[in-house]
């Protein structure tokens, strides 16, 4: 397993060993020892949510307001553009986003720890995403971020995202009020 550190604080990209043979591969997504030792992910999950999206479909970005939510994301089919934003206004990183693709075929999953928004936009005809979740949901204690703030300048690599109406008003960072 090859874990990879980026700028925002905690954020980690996992690539899973992969095991080939002649019958295809094999690939361990989670292990609680292993990913405390080598990523520090020592939290619990406690919910596990699949998503299916089509080419084109932008979710996010979300957080939960009181009760954030650490995910670990995993696409198991497709190819999506998934983007963490640094929504905490005492971080170094306040504002700042990363944006790392993952696939079916690059085996990535990304680590984004509680405190962060998260969203992705779908690159591939369909993409199925598992998130195994640190907290449960809560509908009234989750907020968003606008997917197109211009504060935080998110360089999509799609143009006209098919959005759900709650996302398509989410507000700008400078009106998170956390």
């Amino acid at each position: 397993m090859k874990i990879s550190h980026t700028h925002l604080a905690g954020v980690l990209i996992i690539e899973p060993t992969l095991h080939h043979d002649q019958r295809g591969h094999f690939k361990e997504i989670f292990n609680a020892q292993r990913y405390q030792e080598l990523a520090g992910i020592q939290i619990p999950f406690v919910q596990v949510n699949q998503s299916r999206s089509a080419k084109g479909v932008l979710r996010g970005m979300h957080f939960q307001k009181t009760r954030p939510q650490g995910k670990l994301i995993t696409v198991n089919m497709g190819h999506i553009y998934d983007v963490v934003v640094d929504i905490q206004p005492t971080s170094d990183t306040y504002g700042q986003y990363l944006a790392v693709e993952l696939s079916d075929k690059n085996h990535r999953q990304l680590w984004v720890p509680p405190g962060y928004a998260h969203g992705f936009c779908v690159l591939s005809e369909i993409a199925d995403i598992s998130y195994q979740c640190t907290e449960y949901y809560f509908p009234k204690d989750e907020a968003g971020l606008a997917w197109n703030c211009p504060e935080v300048n998110i360089m999509w690599p799609i143009e006209n995202p098919v959005l759900s109406s709650k996302d398509g008003s989410l507000p700008r960072l400078s009106s998170i009020a956390r």
